[in-house]
């Protein structure tokens, strides 16, 4: 993996890359649990969700996981790009 480290160093990293990559992913989850809530949810007077609430919802998600998608794809290319240019 990284050259220089020990196994035992590897395992390390790894293990905390792993619970970095899950806190990030709370971290946004989080985000658009809220974000959506915010911006969907206004009527209290009920406890179960209104048809529209529910359609807003699904949209404000969905276009929650679209953008998030693309965005760690193009951070991906972006990091190809960049790893290309390291090695030349």
């Amino acid at each position: 993996m990284n050259a220089g480290l020990t196994p035992a160093e590897e395992r390390e990293l790894e293990a905390r890359m792993q619970r970095r990559q899950v806190k990030d992913f709370m971290t946004v989850f989080g985000g658009m649990v809220d974000n959506c809530f915010t911006a969907c949810v206004d009527d209290f007077t009920s406890k179960a969700l209104s048809g529209r609430e529910t359609g807003c919802i699904s949209r404000c998600v969905t276009k929650s996981m679209t953008t998030q998608t693309r965005l760690s794809e193009r951070f991906a290319e972006m990091n190809a790009g960049a790893n290309a240019e390291q090695k030349r």
